[in-house]
């Protein structure tokens, strides 16, 4: 690609930006997780049903916040792999084009697509990971009333709420227009053909 050819537009922010405007998000996605679940299984949260699933689930144990832990990293480690897997699938380089990290003072992991993309399979990765463990598992939880499953997906797709700000950031973009992975920041650099 020359770079001449094409206007290049950053649409990026830093990752303690991206955790902070992802806050916004949290309101929305809870009342339109919480509520169908309450109006579907209103019986699971009598007194007697949460007694019973803190008793079955071991809340009270000293190991349960041990486990969510390592769920949650485990999780993490799936969301940026599902990222990185996405991507190289349309990669002329495969998954040496693809870079993962850990932004350290965030406590934040991280997976870069070096080369650009069409529109849609960067848009394909960057919503996988919020598809897989979020969503899905969160509509099977609610279809079946399994409130653990539920909450995992409700836990992934907040998790995932830097890549949907990355994508509402892309509302303008062109179906021609090509997409790279910003380097450095959480978001992309868009390149328009003139």
């Amino acid at each position: 690609m020359q770079e001449a050819q094409y206007q290049k537009q950053e649409l990026a922010v830093s990752a303690s930006e991206a955790n902070a405007q992802s806050l916004l998000l949290v309101a929305p996605v809870l009342l339109l997780y919480v509520i169908p679940y309450l109006l579907l299984w209103p019986e699971q949260f009598k007194l007697h049903a949460l007694e019973g699933f803190i008793k079955e689930n071991n809340v009270r144990s000293l190991l349960f916040p041990l486990v969510m832990l390592l769920v949650f990293i485990a999780g993490a480690v799936v969301h940026e792999l599902l990222h990185g897997l996405t991507w190289a699938a349309f990669c002329k380089q495969g998954l040496r084009s693809i870079k993962y990290g850990m932004h350290w003072k965030q406590l934040s992991p991280y997976c870069h697509c070096k080369e650009l993309l069409p529109l849609k399979a960067y848009v394909l990765g960057t919503v996988m990971p919020g598809l897989v463990l979020g969503l899905i598992p969160a509509l099977v939880g609610l279809l079946l009333g399994q409130l653990m499953l539920f909450l995992f997906g409700l836990c992934f797709t907040l998790a995932a709420a830097s890549d949907f700000l990355g994508l509402w950031s892309l509302r303008h973009a062109k179906a021609t227009d090509l997409v790279q992975d910003h380097p450095e920041k959480i978001g992309c650099l868009i390149y328009r053909k003139l």
